[in-house]
């Protein structure tokens, strides 16, 4: 992936300008911004914060939930000094898809809500001067896009998403926007391979660049003192007496990467970057060959009226939270988050579980119940089933995938991949497709990474058709709460370790971790004896799943769903969103919260 991968920086060569700030706004429900010229400016405009979810800015019922075509539009200044070099602006996401204009000339397209892109604007801006630059973007959810939902219409002809997913269809400029300098001839991408040699380290490093000058890569501590040098475009880097990144106790290095012209620097980057080895053996995962034990929790970026956009305060709130509890994890349920979490878990020392956009792949609008078969009878062809699945859906998936890889393939946080969660295993019309995407991700990461999936329930152990391609298991399963929930808990207990034991028998070689379990509870409902959505019978619930954790040597993680409660679409089923987190919306604790603290801070985060 070119240089859209590389995520932004300022350095003795490049320059970034924020667009951050108020956009003009309007919706397009007839798609006639194009032909109307919107491109120039918007007609009746409204002003939209970026970045921002839309939905939740608005108090009528018809904003919040539109779908169909939107528009953003600004003005932007391009300094003339930067005619020498190329100019382009990076969306860190547009959801779910976007076409940039600059001057009414279109300068990109993207498709895929949760990944950065580029568009070259060198050719379309007036320099020193005055520029627009108008994005329509498009929410509309389909088996094609990523996440998968349907689009229909109202008989009044309103067009409505309907998600094959549990969290709200979040749209907009979500993330950064930003105007960057850099010289024609740049780095474009940076790729590092880690060897432990006992007390060193042997990095294998890739650079690519748009020319043919000289690469020159320095490795700086943290106290800034040069550590190890290499020239070309590939090489190994030695460095001796090695600080390793481990669980909870991170360290970074900073590698300098520079094309000369003799001592002349004609481009300069840098990435922060830590020094670990991750891999799966005998039902075990390793970090840097010592055996860890996971503790997190499926997350979502969601709040309070921000949505989905990037919240740097909230986000640091988040941290702050799952260190208190004692948590060392989380993977990126449903979707890959804003780079800037990312560094803060390299930072920190979290272990992530990087998951694609691959959420609601089977035929239901309420997944945690049509998956199990509660919508009809009549038997239709399954998600995998479908031609258009196997060929332009699994088209998407992989370009996502590489567009992901590419991304996140430098932090050392980013310790496996998850390339789907909760898609319908129950077909032998999977199986071709998980192999695409697996093989894909095993040729395009160069550290190897462990991948995986989450299984969704109604898919156990004998029925689930896809698991030997997952290098461990991750098990999605709500005994508890779905099943066996309120008096009839302790037949969780029975079902659920039976269950793991012929997952066991069947990969015996590989471990198992939860990624999601728990139990919807409304803050401040007390009773007792417990019911269900009280306070009290969360915890009943965590300490069940507790035993069975606690059960077998072969579990290596626990992840329980959510972190805090999150929007959702409006249903019978759901109280203003999903209420599972063991903090609530606005990030305060549970009494389950406790228990777990308690619970997670006895439990090392490596095994001795």
């Amino acid at each position: 992936m070119p240089f859209e991968s590389l995520y932004p920086r300022v350095t003795a060569t490049r320059r970034m300008q924020s667009m951050n700030g108020s956009w003009d706004f309007q919706f397009d429900p007839e798609s006639k911004g194009v032909a109307e010229g919107w491109t120039k400016g918007l007609p009746n405009p409204t002003d939209m914060p970026v970045p921002a979810s839309f939905a939740d800015v608005f108090t009528d019922k018809y904003s919040r939930e539109y779908t169909g075509d939107f528009w953003y539009v600004t003005t932007l200044f391009v300094p003339g000094e930067w005619k020498d070099g190329s100019v382009d602006i990076r969306f860190d996401s547009a959801t779910h898809a976007a076409t940039v204009y600059v001057n009414g000339t279109e300068v990109a397209h993207h498709e895929g809500g949760f990944l950065p892109f580029v568009a070259h604007i060198n050719d379309a801006v007036k320099w020193n001067d005055y520029n627009i630059v108008a994005v329509k973007l498009n929410n509309e959810l389909s088996w094609q896009t990523l996440p998968v939902g349907e689009t229909y219409r109202l008989p009044d002809g309103t067009l409505v998403s309907a998600p094959y997913f549990d969290f709200y269809n979040y749209s907009g400029l979500q993330r950064n926007v930003n105007l960057l300098y850099t010289p024609n001839e740049r780095i474009e991408d940076l790729d590092v391979v880690h060897h432990i040699d006992g007390s060193d380290a042997h990095v294998d490093y890739t650079v690519a660049t748009s020319g043919d000058h000289d690469v020159e890569v320095v490795v700086l501590d943290e106290d800034g003192v040069e550590v190890a040098l290499a020239n070309g475009k590939q090489g190994t880097l030695d460095i001796k007496d090695v600080h390793l990144w481990n669980l909870r106790a991170a360290y970074l290095y900073k590698f300098v990467v520079r094309i000369k012209d003799g001592d002349t620097v004609i481009d300069e980057y840098f990435d922060e970057i830590g020094i670990r080895t991750v891999e799966v053996k005998d039902c075990k995962i390793l970090v840097n060959g010592r055996e860890v034990y996971l503790k997190g929790f499926g997350r979502h970026e969601d709040s309070n009226v921000h949505g989905r956009g990037f919240d740097a305060v909230m986000n640091k709130r988040d941290y702050e939270d799952m260190k208190w509890i004692g948590a060392n994890s989380f993977r990126t349920s449903h979707y890959p988050y804003a780079e800037e979490q990312l560094y803060e878990a390299d930072r920190d020392g979290f272990f992530v579980i990087d998951e694609a956009p691959t959420v609601g792949m089977f035929k239901s609008t309420m997944n945690f119940l049509g998956a199990s078969g509660a919508v009809g009878n009549d038997k239709p062809k399954t998600f995998f089933e479908e031609e258009s699945v196997q060929t332009e859906t699994l088209a998407i998936h992989r370009r996502t995938l590489e567009e992901m890889v590419a991304r996140d393939k430098r932090h050392a946080s980013v310790c496996a991949w998850s390339l789907l969660n909760e898609p319908d295993t129950t077909n032998e019309a999977a199986v071709p497709y998980f192999e695409s995407i697996f093989d894909l991700v095993a040729e395009i990461d160069t550290q190897k990474r462990p991948k995986t999936y989450a299984s969704i329930m109604m898919s156990p152990a004998g029925v689930d058709k896809t698991h030997h391609v997952a290098d461990f298991l991750m098990l999605n399963r709500y005994h508890g709460w779905y099943v066996n929930g309120g008096y009839a808990i302790s037949k969780g207990t029975i079902e659920m370790k039976a269950e793991l034991e012929k997952w066991h028998e069947l990969e015996p070689t590989k471990p198992i971790m939860f990624s999601e379990y728990g139990a919807d509870t409304m803050a401040g409902i007390h009773k007792l004896p417990s019911v269900m959505w009280s306070e009290e019978y969360q915890v009943e619930v965590m300490k069940m799943w507790a035993e069975i954790f606690d059960s077998y040597d072969w579990i290596v993680g626990e992840q329980p769903w959510n972190l805090n409660d999150f929007q959702t679409t409006e249903g019978i089923m759901r109280v203003d969103g999903n209420k599972k987190g063991l903090f609530t919306r606005d990030r305060q604790p549970k009494m389950a919260a406790f228990f777990l603290k308690d619970r997670w801070t006895a439990i090392p985060d490596y095994k001795a």
